[in-house]
């Protein structure tokens, strides 16, 4: 029995080895043939070249000069403000290594078939393209004019929106285009409109001048011509809608050397003196006088403490920040533009629109009162004893009706009144007291002599206002 089981162990022990050595020998064979395999698909694997062989057509997988030849090749590109002509590869179009494994690009044919079916393997280098649309924008975009008024030939020019390369819808339609083989393709352009618009001026017509005025003033006093040009260049072209109330003080704003104001003759308590923003008050009265006469309601205005030299007396409106202002209305139901204009010794005001509606406007004035003006001695130990030298001029004061006749034909359609007061200007004589043979008498001082017209009826009229 127990011969029996050695046996039967001896005999399973056999078979055991022998599958072992089954398994070994197979493991073996297995390595021997992929190991022979792999050299034989080494052999067999062509080796690569930095360029394809003359006359060799490329295989699938790789670039070839026909496609090299399709990026350097020069097409046409239309903008909004003009063609410009450029490479594929300056647009940012390279060769697409996913997709050259698809199919052969080793000829014009093949390209052109390709093409046929959008399908040649390229694509877009984004940031190149980007970089290559902003270039095209700063040449090729076209910048929107903006309506604007000719208050000198008294003509609205119209607005006209530009056109721009929107870069970003552009990018695709480059890859588009370039898939295809296109010769020429439209950048995508959107309009760029006026930032200001004919319809956005809310005025049609300034043709006509309703009414105008001038003024003059001596050109040698620099500073006072400067306040004089600042103030008025805030008023030049404003429009005034139907019915718009409008404020000299809103509108010039502040006068104060922050805001440009140089030092220059002002009124001060009836006293000729120099002052900040000196001359602000001549722009006011000339404004004035174009609005009296275009029919403009006078809301708000203050004449001069005394008679102007630059106007008619009971012809002036003086302003003074922030409290003294004038204010008009346009009572029209079609708006008005103030053009204004200071230039050689004199300052222009026309308000322009159109038609008005009135063959005439008259200016009349009547003298109510008349008060003598007072003279003041001041005594100045730098003058030589004796003599005397005036430091302002008097001037007797007024009370004055102002009046606006508005006529149609010789229809009185409308009359306004103003009761105007001006003070009187006292005379400043300097007598000198100095007893020293070497006092010498001061420069002459500029009086700002005045002289009052006559009591008569001032029309203002150009042939244009009553056509």
């Amino acid at each position: 029995m127990s011969n029996r089981r050695g046996q039967r162990g001896a005999v399973l022990f056999g078979i055991s080895g022998g599958l072992l050595v089954v398994a070994g020998g197979l493991a073996g064979g297995y390595y021997v043939v992929s190991t022979r395999s792999e050299a034989r698909a080494e052999t067999a694997r062509p080796v690569a070249t930095d360029k394809a062989q003359p006359n060799t057509p490329a295989k699938a997988g790789t670039a070839s000069p026909t496609l090299d030849a399709f990026l350097k090749r020069q097409i046409q590109i239309k903008t909004g403000g003009g063609v410009a002509t450029m490479t594929w590869a300056d647009l940012g179009i390279e060769v697409d290594p996913d997709e050259l494994g698809r199919a052969s690009v080793s000829s014009d044919a093949d390209l052109a078939a390709l093409a046929s079916k959008g399908s040649i393997p390229v694509r877009l280098d984004r940031t190149k393209g980007e970089q290559a649309l902003l270039q095209l924008k700063s040449k090729y975009d076209k910048a929107a004019i903006d309506a604007y008024l000719d208050l000198e030939e008294r003509v609205i020019h119209d607005d006209s929106p530009g056109q721009g390369i929107d870069v970003w819808a552009s990018l695709p339609k480059i890859a588009a285009s370039a898939r295809q083989g296109l010769a020429t393709f439209d950048l995508v352009s959107v309009a760029v409109p006026a930032r200001t618009t004919k319809a956005g001026m809310g005025i049609e017509d300034i043709s006509n001048v309703m009414g105008h005025f001038e003024t003059k003033f001596a050109v040698a006093d620099r500073d006072r011509n400067f306040n004089l040009k600042l103030a008025a260049s805030k008023i030049n072209g404003y429009v005034l809608k139907p019915g718009e109330q409008w404020s000299f003080n809103g509108t010039v704003g502040e006068r104060s050397q922050a805001t440009g104001y140089k030092i220059a003759h002002v009124i001060t308590a009836g006293e000729m003196v120099d002052g900040l923003a000196g001359g602000t008050c001549q722009i006011s009265t000339t404004l004035f006088g174009a609005s009296f006469f275009a029919g403009l309601d006078v809301i708000k205005t203050t004449n001069h403490s005394r008679p102007s030299t630059y106007t008619p007396l009971g012809f002036d409106a003086t302003v003074v920040w922030p409290n003294t202002d004038l204010v008009l209305k346009n009572p029209y139901d079609f708006p008005v533009a103030i053009h204004y204009v200071v230039a050689n010794g004199e300052a222009k005001v026309e308000i322009l629109g159109k038609k008005r509606p009135y063959t005439s406007i008259v200016f009349a004035r009547e003298l109510l009162e008349e008060t003598p003006y007072s003279t003041e001695e001041r005594l100045d130990e730098d003058m030589p004893d004796g003599e005397t030298a005036h430091d302002q001029l008097g001037f007797n004061g007024y009370k004055v009706k102002r009046y606006r006749r508005i006529y149609n034909g010789k229809k009185l359609v409308r009359e306004d009144k103003w009761v105007l007061t001006y003070k009187p200007v006292t005379e400043y004589i300097r007598r000198g007291t100095s007893t020293d043979p070497n006092a010498k008498m001061p420069g002459k001082k500029d009086m700002h002599a005045l002289k009052v017209p006559n009591q008569s009826e001032f029309t203002h009229e150009r042939t244009v206002l009553t056509q």
